[in-house]
């Protein structure tokens, strides 16, 4: 079942990233197949990993490990539910940002252009609005505000028209309603490109997954311990920028800021200078990894 789910993406410096101790805390926040969990499991001794996934999917591939605890959440909410564990630090956190291949390639997802099925798109099934819902209830402004803002698409205002144009005959169900509206836009030889592009805006504002690494980020400042290290894994440029900043400045936008003496205000230090990226090889084997950039950073 792992294998089939998902391929873990950078896995071997992700995991050597986070410098791991035997006897740590260390936290998984993108579960999944369990592919870096696994990884970093095999390094502990006495210490434990918690890890986190809100897709009901990822509850199929838990290790038998007594060392392992998995909880169905949101990693926006890491730091509430550590605490529940009565876990206020741990020694390391790894995020793989993003969809999992297993979510792209199960056709009643809604996830992927290459199969017609209903437009879902929520990571969690049990909660929340659908892409469905997006598309046949937001109204045009900010239909074109989300496309722009998640998809950066030049289009943006005329697609948003084209879609309220088109709900008024009929609801826009499934994927392949979605890309009949669509249709005129791509360039040629662009489609898939282009079709990627909306269905992108579209699952990030379904599962507002820039809000959770937001919160994610921020949680992590504060439950990281000093000397601590985060590993991030983002997949499009609107993750990895949030992630650079949140780095480097403490804060997602503006100018670093200094205290009274000069000194800089932030929590974090980057490890790794420039992201690292997929080597040749991974690509050639995990067609998923050719985006993928990690960043890791220490807590000071």
């Amino acid at each position: 079942m792992v294998d089939a789910y998902h391929e873990p993406v950078l896995l071997k410096e992700s995991v050597q990233g986070l410098e791991i101790k035997p006897e740590g805390i260390y936290v998984d926040v993108t579960f999944g197949g369990g592919g870096h969990s696994r990884a970093i499991l095999k390094k502990l001794t006495t210490g434990r990993l918690i890890a986190f996934d809100k897709d009901q999917d990822a509850m199929k591939n838990v290790p038998d490990n007594g060392n392992f605890q998995l909880i169905a959440s949101d990693f926006r909410d890491v730091r509430a539910k550590l605490a529940e564990q009565a876990i206020s630090e741990v020694d390391g956190l790894l995020a793989d940002l993003g969809i999992s291949s297993h979510q792209i390639d199960v056709p009643q997802r809604g996830f992927s252009t290459r199969f017609d099925a209903k437009l879902d798109m929520r990571m969690d099934v049990s909660c929340g609005t659908t892409a469905s819902g997006v598309v046949n209830e937001y109204e045009e402004r900010e239909l074109g505000d989300m496309l722009w803002r998640y998809g950066e698409l030049k289009q943006s205002r005329a697609i948003a028209r084209a879609m309220v144009a088109a709900r008024q005959n009929k609801p826009i169900v499934t994927t392949e309603d979605l890309k009949a509206v669509l249709s005129r836009f791509p360039k040629k030889g662009k489609e898939q490109k282009f079709y990627a592009q909306v269905f992108q805006a579209l699952r990030i504002e379904v599962n507002d997954e820039l809000g959770s690494l937001k919160a994610l980020l921020e949680a992590a400042s504060g439950i990281l311990k000093k000397g601590g290290r985060m590993a991030v894994i983002s997949y499009h440029s609107l993750e990895d920028r949030l992630v650079k900043n949140y780095i480097a400045k403490g804060k997602f936008e503006g100018e670093l800021e200094k205290d009274f003496y000069g000194n800089p205000k932030r929590v974090f230090a980057a490890v790794n200078r420039k992201p690292i990226e997929a080597t040749e090889q991974e690509v050639g084997n995990n067609s998923r990894a050719r985006s993928a950039k990690l960043r890791i950073a220490e807590k000071i």
